[in-house]
């Protein structure tokens, strides 16, 4: 049974209203929290060798040429320098002009023989052409850093 002391604690936290303001706050901690442990947790699962991506880099040969049509032989290597084949290397304009976009896949050697033929702008004595990586489908491999960029000088 109830006693009088106990039943006004009773009504007296009945008509409280007060514990509703702090629901809230706790429901914004309690959430950047969750936010925080999951930011950690998704970071150590990326290191696992399993779920990462390794990152591939164009080593072209020549790095340095000159204006007219000419082959550029492009090495798709991943960071311990063993080539990669089957990666599509694509190289655009950059301060240097060619017609649209060249294309060229690597070989089982690893590298791409890519036709360019670029030009330079009057009174431009040098300019760049821009490579980019597309990795086998189905592979680890990624390019997401720039890649070294050949450097096109006039004759």
């Amino acid at each position: 049974m109830l006693d009088s002391k106990s039943d006004t604690s009773i009504g007296a936290f009945l008509a409280d209203s007060r514990a509703i303001e702090g629901l809230p706050i706790r429901l914004v901690i309690a959430l950047v929290v969750g936010v925080a442990s999951l930011s950690v947790m998704m970071g150590m699962i990326g290191d696992i060798d399993g779920l990462s991506s390794t990152e591939v880099d164009a080593r072209p040969e020549p790095e340095v040429t000159t204006t007219g049509s000419q082959t550029l032989e492009i090495a798709v290597v991943d960071p311990d320098g063993n080539r990669v084949s089957d990666a599509t290397v694509i190289v655009r304009s950059g301060s240097a002009q060619i017609d649209g976009l060249a294309t060229a896949k690597s070989g089982s050697d690893g590298v791409a023989n890519v036709d360019v033929s670029p030009e330079l702008g009057p009174n431009q004595l040098d300019g760049t052409l821009t490579v980019d990586i597309k990795p086998p489908a189905g592979s680890d491999f990624v390019d997401e850093r720039e890649n070294t960029e050949v450097l096109v000088v006039a004759e």
